[in-house]
């Protein structure tokens, strides 16, 4: 071992003077190594490492870094798509898409494992897991820096595929797996990186699906409850960038073969997940799915404009079990869109349907109110209301209600001008012996 290697060997063994600034440290000193113009070696358990996975060295202009390849006969809880996306359900994910994002082989899930968790020019994509749908089953592709000098050549590979696979497919990858990767490209000054045609992140329709439900979003959680199947013990994620650090100051190389197995069933649940959310984005009515699911995707659905399937779903949801909170929220939006597309009598069933102290029940009574002094024209009526939704801001549970102190003084300032109103065109009526409509100020209905 020449000089420099032994430089660079004890660069990555020296210990961290405190734990808290261990991946920091090890993230400089290498990266100082490397601008100085030379490699470090590879740490001791690089080739352990490899033959535990049986792995091999891919090898480019730019040089070398490991790679895992394996073949599932499914993805986690759900069997590979037959034919294209469903229409319907591509609407609703894609709007507007190129045509490659309805053929789910031109899909390529993406997992990366990384050195910080925040992001920024000082994180490095260590692993790198991509997926795709072959031969009837799920083929995961794994690249693997053995030491960060092997960045270069790993972005290279990872250009190569995804120049065959245009649809890149994520669970919150728009905000981090991506970003972080582009980066990385531009950083390099010399590899540029293949843009995807189309990004599917299956993070925001699973909120929306079951958020309400599981409280969580957890990649983990949705294998377990909505894919049905638990992948048991697994890495903590905060963990993961101290044993790759580890690895690299020369410790054992065992703790990042469940690093591997980890992105493996995380790619797995990605194709799972992405399938179940197509299905039922699809037809929740046929894929079994619940009042929640429905309610779910009624949300999606209103908000990519499709309002006729978006009323069907909302009603559909509140046919079925709904939590107390929930079914208010579905009534609220239900309302609001039969009000807007002129169904009247709809809108003040369900308006009335959740009148109360929560969110819901206070902007159903203003609809009311509203409803019974400008179109109905009964003062007295509408003055009921408003003394009523008084009464309930006046009451301490309001704050359980998912109320913040600011918004009920919104709601009790809005309520008390129009009971003011109300009173002062009823007495101007009584004393003029007109009618309301004589009273109204056209001023205050535009504010309405």
């Amino acid at each position: 071992m020449n000089v420099r290697d032994r430089f660079a060997s004890l660069a990555a063994l020296r210990p961290a003077r405190k734990a808290g600034v261990a991946a920091e440290s090890a993230v400089a000193e290498t990266a100082a190594i490397r601008v100085r113009g030379f490699s470090p070696a590879l740490p001791d358990g690089a080739e352990r490492l490899a033959e535990m996975l049986q792995a091999k060295a891919l090898s480019n202009s730019f040089g070398e870094h490991l790679s895992v390849r394996k073949w599932f006969s499914e993805a986690i809880g759900c069997e590979p798509p037959e034919g294209s996306v469903n229409a319907d359900a591509l609407r609703l994910l894609a709007p507007g898409a190129c045509a490659e994002v309805s053929d789910p082989r031109q899909w390529l899930f993406l997992d990366t494992e990384t050195t910080g968790l925040m992001g920024g020019t000082g994180t490095y994509p260590f692993m790198v897991g991509i997926a795709w749908w072959d031969a009837g089953g799920l083929e995961v592709e794994q690249f693997f820096m053995r030491e960060l000098s092997e960045e270069h050549a790993l972005l290279l590979t990872l250009a190569e595929r995804m120049t065959e696979r245009p649809v890149l497919v994520t669970f919150n990858g728009k905000s981090f797996d991506w970003p972080l990767l582009e980066t990385r490209y531009r950083m390099t000054r010399k590899i540029r990186a293949a843009a995807p045609r189309a990004h599917l992140d299956f993070l925001h329709p699973a909120r929306n699906l079951w958020r309400v439900h599981l409280g969580s979003v957890r990649l983990a959680e949705l294998e377990k409850h909505v894919l049905g199947w638990n992948r048991g013990a697994d890495l903590i994620s905060e963990m993961i960038p101290q044993f790759y650090f580890d690895y690299l100051r020369g410790g054992p190389p065992e703790p990042l073969v469940q690093i591997f197995l980890h992105n493996q069933m995380d790619l797995r649940a990605l194709a799972g997940l992405a399938s179940r959310i197509v299905a039922v984005l699809a037809d929740p009515r046929t894929d079994g799915a619940d009042g929640l699911e429905l309610y779910g995707v009624s949300r999606i659905c209103e908000r990519r404009g499709e309002t006729a399937r978006a009323k069907k779903h909302y009603a559909q949801s509140l046919e079925a079990v709904l939590p107390a909170e929930t079914d208010r929220a579905a009534r609220r939006s239900l309302a609001r869109l039969a009000k807007r597309e002129g169904d009247l009598p709809l809108a003040l069933k369900l308006w009335e349907s959740i009148l109360g102290g929560s969110r819901e029940g206070l902007e159903a009574y203003r609809h009311l109110a509203i409803h019974y002094e400008r179109q109905v024209r009964e003062p007295q009526r509408a003055a009921v209301l408003v003394r009523r939704a008084l009464a309930e801001l006046r009451r301490p549970p309001n704050r359980s209600a998912g109320l913040s102190a600011a918004l009920l003084r919104r709601y009790r300032s809005d309520f008390e001008r129009r009971l003011q109103r109300l009173e002062r065109r009823m007495l101007i009526a009584r004393r003029t012996g007109g009618t309301l409509l004589d009273a109204i100020n056209p001023e205050s209905r535009a504010r309405d």
